[in-house]
């Protein structure tokens, strides 16, 4: 057992398009959760928030970081230590698409998993942390890194391949100042849709994996335009339409919800990425929303510990 760790978990888009709920793609927003053990408290477990998750107010027991920590002890046959203190620190916005959730799972698992020595590899984590969270392709993206997909077995049971993402793309992100509850998210979405429409969803989705991989701008247009879910939840994000359009106009290859919304999220090649930025900021501006906007042109790695001896992995 470790005296303190303190663990980096990076946030996640996923769906991407035609992607839904099986890509997803780890980006350069993060949550730092320090764990330690003080006997000496009369809590079972205090959580200290900082940033993004400063204004939670959650009792710690709901809190999705201890349900990690809890979920990743009982599936090494423990139960969480007494006097438990999570100092966390977010830079993730909160219900904005922005894989929030899965990240604080995903910390909350690391930690315990760092504190207590817990026998649980990667594939391990993931699997307990998707049962959990729900979105496997955001904890995929927050435990291995880069870009993922995420198949479910006739079992259920998860797999979990790299994605190639060809260097010159850029996803541009603009985050407006409204979320989106992903409850209200899951409810607009119809229950079953015509064979046409799985045909074509299906074909739009490879067209995304080759378009990643190729920096095709063809398919990528097709990728990123999605037939499942888009259709369906674009009424939550206003403006949606104008913000689309703006990337497009200044050079991006598409652009659609990041995860549920409400952020959006284009593909652009590196010499437009900065102008789609402006575009996509200047879009929701004209129509008096403030937003967020930043750029991912590089691989971002997934969760990192380190222990208060100064070891550490990365994974």
């Amino acid at each position: 057992m470790s005296a303190a760790v303190t663990v980096r978990v990076p946030g996640s888009t996923s769906n991407l398009g035609a992607g839904f709920d099986c890509v997803g793609i780890a980006i350069d927003r993060w949550i730092r959760v320090a764990a330690r053990r003080e006997e000496s408290r009369a809590a079972p477990i205090t959580i200290e928030r900082r940033g993004a998750l400063a204004g939670l107010a959650l009792p710690p027991e709901r809190d999705l970081l201890y349900q990690g920590f809890r979920s990743a002890c009982r599936a090494a046959g423990r139960e969480p230590p007494p006097g438990l203190v999570l100092e966390a620190s977010s830079d993730i916005p909160i219900a904005r698409g922005l894989g929030s959730s899965a990240a604080a799972v995903v910390a909350g698992a690391a930690a315990a998993a760092g504190l207590l020595a817990l026998d649980l590899s990667d594939d391990a984590l993931a699997a307990l942390c998707a049962e959990l969270e729900g979105h496997p392709d955001n904890v995929a993206a927050a435990i291995y890194g880069g870009a993922t997909l995420v198949l479910r077995g006739a079992a259920g049971k998860l797999a979990f391949t790299p994605l190639p993402v060809h260097p010159s793309l850029v996803l541009v992100f603009a985050v407006p100042d409204f979320g989106v509850e992903t409850e209200r998210a899951r409810a607009v979405l119809p229950h079953v849709v015509p064979h046409r429409s799985a045909v074509t969803a299906a074909a739009r989705s490879a067209a995304l994996v080759h378009g990643l991989a190729h920096a095709d701008a063809a398919l990528l247009a097709a990728g990123l335009d999605d037939v499942l879910h888009v259709p369906y939840r674009r009424s939550l994000v206003r403006h949606y339409d104008a913000v689309v359009a703006a990337a497009r106009g200044a050079g991006a290859f598409g652009a659609t919800l990041s995860g549920s919304g409400s952020a959006i999220v284009a593909v652009a090649p590196f010499e437009r990425a900065a102008a789609v930025e402006q575009a996509m900021a200047r879009a929701w501006q004209e129509q008096g929303v403030a937003a967020e906007t930043f750029g991912v042109a590089r691989r971002v790695g997934g969760y990192e510990t380190t222990s208060q001896d100064n070891s550490s992995r990365r994974s």
